[in-house]
């Protein structure tokens, strides 16, 4: 049986559960696979195609989004699947349940998700017991941001706190101010917020850096950002000396799904009719940076021709989450083979 089909019939099967019951069981899927030497039946692993970044040498430039493996349980088993880096989290120093369910939904007729998980995850010790157990040795991203009860005002602390504990362990580290489905996280968008999270990250990164040597620290944006944050934001990062952006999140605007039975769902909506503004937003960024800032493209790829237009928008690499619920793993390999096509 060829590797379509085989994610063509279990597809259907994971449709029938609802979305956060099937993420897990996909999840768990992988990983019986990986354990049992089924993985390949899974995804061909792409051809080399290295990419280098941030100081770092990706093996390929397409990588898994933060949010699928937020604990970092099921490294090994995804790294199986071919992605060039795995990035898991967001990770909070405290376990927390995140929002009410239900909080995640598909819209298939999009190819789409709206998700208010809410920052779940077990906590900054879950992950780290779990990374002492992986034998992954390549190129791992920390995505890490603040527990729901934490005020904007003391934001910082969870940020640093999660920083010192990773740092380690991680190739580099998403700073996570992006998420819709944190009340008031986005405000740490703002321009003098901003410059004094970065600017407190920044000293720790230097200071650890001279323990462990020195890893990249990039922030994650919102895609619904206008012309004028994007001036505030971009002015910020290049005068910080952080190491780069991931443009963007998902998005909380509803136009592009207008009229449909969910659009009313609050959460962040990501998949196809995000495309578009994230990639809109990820060349706004790129024309700032003036080369300057490294990005990945992250938001609505579900094609390779969708991949190789963020890197033509100004991305150096890419990430999907949503494509691989909808296009299965082989969706890896047709990301690479397109940028490879147009490079």
């Amino acid at each position: 049986m060829d590797r379509v089909s085989l994610y063509s019939l279990a597809k259907p099967l994971l449709f029938a559960f609802d979305a956060e019951r099937a993420h897990d069981l996909g999840l768990r899927s992988i990983e019986l696979a990986y354990r049992s030497g089924l993985n390949p039946l899974l995804a061909a692993k792409p051809k080399p195609l290295p990419t280098h970044a941030f100081g770092i040498e990706f093996p390929n430039p397409v990588g898994l989004a933060a949010g699928l493996d937020k604990n970092g349980a099921h490294i090994d088993a995804l790294a199986s699947l071919g992605f060039g880096f795995i990035e898991v989290g967001t990770i909070t120093p405290k376990p927390q349940a995140g929002n009410p369910k239900p909080r995640m939904f598909r819209l298939p007729e999009h190819r789409a998700v709206i998700n208010r998980l809410g920052f779940n995850n077990g906590g900054i010790e879950a992950l780290e017991k779990n990374l002492e157990c992986t034998r992954f040795g390549g190129v791992l991203g920390i995505n890490v941001g603040k527990n729901k009860d934490t005020p904007n005002e003391r934001a910082v602390d969870d940020y640093l706190y999660c920083l010192e504990r990773v740092y380690a362990r991680a190739s580099y580290i998403t700073v996570n101010i992006s998420s819709p489905n944190t009340q008031g996280l986005r405000d740490l968008q703002q321009e003098e917020a901003l410059k004094a999270l970065i600017g407190a990250l920044r000293e720790a990164q230097e200071r650890l850096s001279a323990r462990h040597g020195r890893k990249p620290m990039l922030l994650k944006v919102a895609p619904d950002l206008s012309d004028a944050e994007l001036d505030a934001i971009a002015a910020v990062l290049l005068a910080s000396g952080i190491d780069g952006v991931i443009c963007g999140n998902t998005t909380i605007d509803r136009a592009p799904i207008a009229g449909h039975p969910l659009a009313a769902e609050a959460g962040g909506l990501s998949g196809a009719p995000l495309m578009s503004k994230a990639t809109a937003t990820l060349r706004g960024m790129a024309a700032r940076a003036g080369g300057k800032l490294p990005i990945i493209g992250v938001g609505g790829i579900l094609s390779g021709s969708d991949a190789a237009d963020k890197i033509a928008a100004g991305a150096t690499l890419v990430q999907f989450y949503t494509g691989l619920i909808y296009r299965g793993p082989e969706l890896i390999v047709e990301c690479v083979e397109a940028i490879r096509a147009r490079r």
